[in-house]
């Protein structure tokens, strides 16, 4: 079925476009029953990474179609517990419980040990290019280390002492950090940000509470919180942090993921105990969704939002797509001007029109440059001296 997204005319300014109802509906995929771990996205949906940590070990699979389809890795037989991936899904970065940090560069047909120290890892992070890294653990040697290279080098963070590091998350372009840290059980926990990359930390003005999972938007100024405790809710600010609101949640559910689209409006957050709930205006409101009763224990999102993951400990793989409506800006670029959208989930091609009444688009054969710092695809026109429109249309 062809999508269309409504024109916009050669002015600058971005131009609103209300979307479709936010992701209700999820379908179990063809992954198998395991002890998932982990999950990783790339910016448009496409390409998906999951790990698991079983009694026997783990492994890593990946797919390549949106979750149709699963293939196990040749990864190593180890504790596999946390996962990130850069915008493109061909960096994997996978942190081993009580091991070391392995990265792939080929969207994980190979993989090879990183310059991380042994540690028990428990969450990773990625900016969108997949060089700029984070990692959390937990005890007996907590602590957070960041790489600038891809796993080449890492340097231990000046970060509190705590207990456990649960949840991080990254801006795209690596240099705004989000951190949860603290106790175990009903220790308190903290929310921390960092705006260089890790290198100082300070301690959000986010409550104590149970925090187990934290996202952020593409600029790092939207971040979002889940609390587990069953008392507490999903947090979210926008502010990179400065101050924070408790969104309009059912209480006791113990919250266990949030993930956030690259603009921070569309969150989506899933519970322990069956729950999944999507917000499409950065958690002023929510909707809960048509989602089984499992036992629900990370979930990614698409760029766009539009594309959803979630993997159930121990359970299937569960997928969630929605129809994209982006948004179109258009800003000077110089003599230039550039129109931009956000990586959508589905492919869209760029079109245009000197007339807004006419059938005759023509698509624009400027390919379209991923930006990283802010996952928008984009496109350099040249000026006219005419009147012109433009609009993104599936192929």
């Amino acid at each position: 079925m062809k999508i269309l997204v409504p024109i916009i005319a050669t002015v600058c300014g971005p131009l609103l476009v209300v979307g479709p109802a936010f992701a209700q509906t999820w379908t179990q995929t063809s992954a198998p029953i395991a002890y998932w771990t982990a999950i990783a996205s790339s910016a448009d949906g496409t390409k998906l990474a999951a790990t698991v940590e079983d009694f026997n070990g783990g492994s890593i699979s990946v797919s390549t179609n949106s979750g149709n389809t699963w293939m196990q890795t040749t990864a190593s037989n180890l504790a596999w517990q946390a996962l990130a991936s850069s915008a493109d899904g061909e960096r994997l970065v996978a942190g081993v419980n009580g091991g070391g940090i392995y990265v792939s560069t080929n969207a994980g047909s190979t993989w090879a040990l990183s310059g991380a120290p042994d540690k028990s890892w428990t969450c990773l992070a990625a900016s969108a290019d997949g060089m700029k890294l984070i990692a959390g653990a937990g005890l007996p040697d907590n602590g957070i280390c960041t790489s600038p290279d891809f796993g080449n080098t890492w340097v231990s963070n000046n970060v509190p002492d705590t207990n456990w590091w649960f949840a991080v998350a990254s801006s795209a372009d690596g240099n705004e950090l989000v951190a949860a840290g603290g106790g175990i059980q009903d220790d308190p926990r903290w929310i921390y940000v960092s705006t260089n990359a890790g290198s100082t930390w300070v301690q959000s003005s986010a409550p104590a509470g149970e925090w187990i999972a934290v996202a952020a938007s593409s600029d790092g100024t939207r971040l979002a919180a889940a609390d587990i405790s069953g008392l507490g809710s999903i947090y979210t600010s926008t502010n990179s942090g400065t101050t924070w609101i408790s969104n309009s949640l059912p209480p006791f559910i113990n919250w266990s993921s949030v993930a956030s689209s690259a603009t921070g409006n569309k969150l989506v957050a899933v519970g322990v105990f069956g729950s999944i709930y999507s917000s499409t205006n950065f958690g002023a409101t929510w909707e809960t969704n048509d989602a089984p009763d499992e036992s629900w224990e990370y979930v990614v999102s698409s760029a766009d939002g539009n594309k959803l993951a979630a993997v159930v400990w121990p359970g299937g793989i569960y997928t969630s797509q929605s129809t994209p409506s982006p948004q179109l800006n258009l800003a000077p670029s110089g003599s230039n001007l550039t129109v931009s959208w956000i990586v959508p989930s589905t492919n869209f091609v760029l079109q245009q029109n000197l007339d807004l009444t006419a059938t005759n688009w023509s698509d624009v054969t400027n390919p379209p440059v991923l930006d990283l710092t802010n996952l928008q695809d984009e496109v350099i026109l040249l000026p006219t001296n005419s009147s012109s429109f433009y609009r993104l249309k599936t192929p």
